[in-house]
């Protein structure tokens, strides 16, 4: 199909695929879009964000077979050809003939370049190395300087993962602070949001300078703009001081504060109100993993907050009412908090 009707097709399945490239949709027309109207048939969603434990034993199982149908003998070999020059050649035949593509997104309902980045990371043997030495947090820092963001080069030279040199390198490039943030900090990563937010708003909206120019002073954003996804490796670049996921969280709390009624959350009735309101939708969606909440339900329910808000409190209430926590799992977490917390949370209340 053109490029036109593939964007308008895909549109009901990725809302943001105006911010796709066109090579990216044309790959996706001829990947997923069969899939997602399969799965839109079955009355399954397409979806985004983390994998659930079910999600990676399907991929598992995807690999296994696709191992066992082919003679392929690893899945480094599979998902890392490159490393196998002698090699290559033939898994490449193997996988075109056997359609890998198809084989390695069965059952999943996610764009299939996001279900290959997944498997690549759940079988790079480079990703599970433990923590990096001195001599090699020199090494990355010289090949760095030699090779610049070329993370696969670096990552071959160093004998792990993209991701992981990548997310080292962003750790240890300049000092970082670990303590309480000083207030040239927070207007720093203020400035560094709004920064990063504005050149997507103009990105999106295509406002011409004039009007840029007019309306920067006093810039307004949708909640959920502001809770999306940001480019917090640039951000932390800007800030200089902190390191990228300490960014993320205190602007997390910075919304915390400014939303509407956020500022009670955690105070006097209003507190155990949200504890209760939580522990009961948390209990009535019955789902086995926590990847599966609809936290965007529960911010609603709980009074129109960030989702990370949500998420945090759960956090606490785990943390500091359920023993022996990190041993049980999601489902017996939530009976323990619904059969014993609940009643005590009502009768306070």
């Amino acid at each position: 199909i053109d490029l036109d009707t593939a964007k308008q097709e895909l549109q009901e399945f990725i809302p943001h695929v105006k911010n796709i490239s066109d090579s990216s949709i044309r790959k996706m027309a001829g990947r997923d879009l069969a899939r997602f109207k399969m799965f839109k048939k079955q009355g399954i969603a397409v979806k985004f964000g983390r994998f659930t434990q079910k999600e990676n034993n399907q991929i598992r199982k995807n690999v296994d077979e696709f191992l066992s149908i082919t003679g392929i003998d690893s899945a480094e070999k599979l998902l890392f050809t490159w490393r196998y020059p002698d090699e290559r050649e033939s898994i490449n035949r193997l996988k075109v003939e056997h359609q890998f593509c198809e084989k390695i997104s069965e059952g999943i309902p996610r764009p299939w370049r996001l279900i290959y980045y997944r498997a690549r990371k759940m079988f790079d043997p480079n990703n599970y190395k433990g923590r990096y030495t001195e001599e090699e947090k020199e090494q990355l820092k010289k090949y760095h300087a030699m090779h610049g963001n070329n993370w696969k080069k670096i990552s071959e030279l160093m004998s792990r993962s993209n991701l992981s040199v990548a997310m080292k390198f962003s750790e240890i490039k300049s000092a970082i602070n670990y303590g309480p943030w000083a207030r040239e900090e927070v207007q720093k990563l203020k400035l560094a949001v709004k920064e990063v937010m504005w050149r997507k708003l103009e990105m999106e909206d295509a406002r011409s300078p004039s009007s840029v120019e007019q309306s920067n002073e006093d810039l307004w954003v949708d909640r959920e703009k502001l809770c999306q996804q940001l480019p917090w490796t640039e951000i932390e670049t800007k800030v200089g001081s902190r390191y990228w996921r300490q960014c993320k969280q205190k602007w997390t709390s910075i919304l915390a504060k400014k939303m509407s009624k956020v500022q009670h959350l955690h105070k006097g009735t209003k507190s155990l109100q949200d504890k209760i309101t939580l522990i009961k939708r948390l209990y009535e969606m019955k789902v086995e993993d926590v990847n599966e909440v609809n936290w965007e339900v529960l911010s609603d329910a709980i009074g129109d907050v960030p989702n990370a808000i949500v998420q945090g409190l759960f956090y606490r209430l785990k943390v500091s009412c359920v023993p022996f926590w990190q041993t049980k799992t999601f489902s017996e977490i939530i009976d323990f908090l619904f059969e014993y917390k609940l009643p005590e949370f009502e009768e306070k209340l």
